[in-house]
C-alpha cells in the first residue's frame, strides 16, 4: 500500500527523469555558420618557433643555405594548385627592432640570392617544395663576419587566405671565422717601428727591448721599462708588417714566467700609412702562459701594413711583458 509520503516522492521522481529525458533527446543546437574556407589559409612554417637563427661559415666556395615555403592549413587538402610568391620585406627590419628592442641591421642584397621567389602548393598536397636562400659570406659582396643581420621574407601572395600572425619569417643571420682557416703571416719582414718604452738594460743585454717579441724566442720578451722611473699603462708596440695585408687577428704568447705584468686589457689599431688609425677593437687576455689568439671584428677582413697594439692595464703590475706577437 502506497501511502501519501510515499505517492508525493514517486512524482517528483517521475518528474525528474521526465525532464532529463526531454534536454537529453534534444539533438538540434543553433550554432553560426562557419564556412570550410574559414578554417583554410596558407603561412609560411619557418617562423612557428619565432626568428630563425642561421650562422654561417667565412669560407670560399662552401654552399650554405637555408629554406623557405608555403603550408596549407585547414580542412583536408586543397582541390587545385594554390599559387603562393614571396618578397623580402626589409622595411619590417624597423620594426622587428623597435618591438623587440633590437639593432639589426639590414642583410646586403649582394651577400644572398632567393632560388625563386614563387611556388605553389600542388593540388592533393600541403606544401610547397623548399626554396633555398644561398649565402656569401666571402669575397666581394660578401656580409661583414661577426655582424649578426636581419633578412625578413615575406608571403606576399596567395589565392588562399594568408594567415598573419605566420606571414613572415625573420632569419637572424651571422658568419663566423674559423681559426684553422687564418694561419699566422710570415714575420721577415715585420719590424718594430715605434714602442712607450722597453726595459733597455734591466733584463740583460739580449732580452727586454721591444725587438724580442719578434725574435722567434719564447724566452725572451718585450719588457716596459721598469728601471730608474717604472713606465706606467698605457704601453704600446707599433709594429711594419712590411706590406699591405689583410688584417683578421693576432696572437699572443705571454712571457713565459709567473711574474705579474701579463697584459689584460689590450686596443689594437691598425693602418695603411702609420698616421690614420683605425680602430680594430679590444680583447680581454687571459693571465697565463698559453698562446692566445684573438680575432679583432672591427678591423676583420680590413687592409693595414701597420699594428699598435695598446696595453691598457696588466695583470698584477703597472708594468707589462710580452713573449712573442704574431698575425695574421
Amino acid at each position: 500500500m502506497i501511502t501519501q509520503k510515499k505517492y508525493k516522492t514517486l512524482l517528483m521522481l517521475l518528474g525528474l527523469i521526465s525532464s532529463l529525458g526531454w534536454y537529453g533527446c534534444k539533438d538540434e543546437v543553433d550554432l553560426p555558420y562557419q564556412p570550410l574556407d574559414s578554417y583554410t589559409n596558407v603561412y609560411m612554417p619557418q617562423g612557428v618557433n619565432g626568428p630563425v637563427t642561421t650562422t654561417l661559415k667565412v669560407k670560399d666556395n662552401l654552399v650554405q643555405t637555408a629554406i623557405f615555403g608555403a603550408v596549407y592549413g585547414g580542412y583536408g587538402v586543397p582541390e587545385e594548385d594554390v599559387p603562393v610568391s614571396f618578397k623580402v620585406d626589409n622595411a619590417l627590419v624597423g620594426v622587428y627592432n623597435t618591438t623587440n628592442k633590437t639593432n639589426y641591421e639590414v642583410l646586403p642584397s649582394s651577400s644572398y640570392s632567393l632560388s625563386s621567389v614563387s611556388s605553389v602548393v600542388p593540388k592533393g598536397k600541403t606544401s610547397s617544395e623548399p626554396l633555398k636562400i644561398t649565402f656569401k659570406t666571402k669575397g666581394e659582396g660578401a656580409m661583414d663576419a661577426f655582424k649578426t643581420y636581419l633578412l625578413p621574407i615575406t608571403l606576399s601572395n596567395s589565392t588562399v587566405k594568408i594567415k598573419e600572425s605566420l606571414k613572415t619569417v625573420y632569419y637572424l643571420v651571422k658568419a663566423l671565422p674559423d681559426l684553422a682557416d687564418y694561419p699566422n703571416y710570415d714575420r721577415s719582414k715585420f719590424s718594430i717601428v715605434g714602442f712607450s718604452s722597453q726595459e733597455a738594460n734591466g733584463e740583460g743585454p739580449n732580452n727586454g727591448r721591444a725587438v724580442f717579441v719578434l725574435d722567434g724566442d719564447v724566452n725572451t720578451f718585450w719588457h716596459s721599462q721598469w728601471q730608474g722611473t717604472p713606465a706606467t699603462p698605457p704601453h704600446f708596440l707599433t709594429i711594419d708588417i712590411g706590406e699591405l695585408k689583410i688584417f683578421h687577428g693576432l696572437s699572443f704568447l705571454p712571457r713565459q714566467g709567473d711574474q705579474g705584468g701579463k697584459p689584460n686589457e689590450v686596443n689594437v689599431q691598425i693602418s695603411t700609412d702609420n698616421v690614420t688609425w683605425t680602430d680594430a677593437g679590444n680583447t680581454v687576455l687571459q693571465n697565463n702562459k698559453n698562446l692566445q689568439t684573438v680575432f679583432f671584428e672591427k678591423g676583420f677582413n680590413k687592409q693595414a701594413r701597420y699594428l699598435k697594439v695598446t696595453v691598457n692595464s696588466s695583470y698584477g703590475a703597472s708594468v707589462t711583458h710580452l713573449a712573442e706577437l704574431y698575425a695574421f
